[in-house]
């Protein structure tokens, strides 16, 4: 999973934060329909999806924050909130399966403020630690977690140093270049994107990879009202969700290292 934040935008993008997963047994990402937040989770599955659907489920209904609350507080909330779940679920506690537990917290608060951060348990303390990122007035990778770590970092230094660094589409396609030929064993499939913007809430994006459209990882071409969603190719180039073509105002996004 990388989460990356996107200063530099198109003229048909707001400046934000997105997020990017593999298709894996060990990521996944929750939603907010009603609030702008976003989560990640990466290492044990069963502990995670039951706390974050809980989580998800109480910041939708308004429970969690106040309506002006920053970006700093929604993440002090969701941690003292995410400690007390987790504190209520000794058993659950117990048959998790991986030695550490990563949730990732993206929000935006009332003034517009990004944050993100990482929320870390380690059973060897058995205690909760909070993570914040840095993020920088450029476009660049906040966090890069999961299996696939270090064959998407070794790629990166390359594209890092291409003609287009500092943009958001030189992580996206440092992303799809790395899940095209990753010998990691638990990454591979279509990438996931979601994203977090100046206004609205989180939205997922369709990929369009090898002429096939996939939404959450899974391929979609037999549904209905296609562009209902917004559409990207390997390239981060906006299509047409039936035509599967760059939209034809849609800015062109090459990579340079695969010309």
């Amino acid at each position: 999973m990388i989460c990356k934040v996107c200063r530099q935008r198109t003229k048909f993008e707001k400046e934000g934060t997105d997020v990017i997963f593999s298709k894996g047994v060990t990521l996944e990402k929750k939603l907010c329909k009603n609030s702008p937040d976003i989560f990640g989770y990466c290492g044990d599955v069963l502990f995670p999806s039951l706390v974050l659907n809980q989580l998800v489920e109480i910041i939708d209904q308004g429970l969690l924050f106040k309506p002006k609350w920053n970006s700093k507080e929604k993440i002090k909330a969701v941690n003292e909130k995410l400690t007390e779940i987790f504190n209520f679920y000794p058993h659950t506690v117990k048959s998790i399966t991986t030695d550490i537990l990563q949730i990732i917290h993206a929000t935006r608060g009332s003034n517009q403020d990004f944050f993100c951060q990482i929320n870390q348990w380690q059973r060897i303390t058995g205690n909760w630690e909070s993570i914040p990122t840095t993020i920088n007035t450029y476009s660049d990778k906040l966090i890069v977690l999961g299996s696939g770590k270090k064959e998407f970092l070794k790629k990166y230094a390359k594209y890092w140093a291409s003609a287009n660094q500092n943009t958001s589409r030189a992580i996206f396609h440092c992303f799809t270049d790395t899940l095209a030929d990753i010998r990691d064993k638990y990454c591979g499939g279509s990438p996931q994107l979601v994203g977090l913007y100046c206004i609205n809430n989180a939205n997922f994006f369709g990929i369009i990879q090898n002429n096939k459209r996939y939404l959450h990882g899974l391929q979609v071409d037999n549904l209905f009202n296609l562009n209902n969603v917004e559409w990207r190719n390997e390239l981060f180039e906006i299509c047409d969700g039936l035509t599967m073509k760059k939209k034809e105002n849609a800015q062109s996004q090459p990579n340079p290292l695969l010309l």
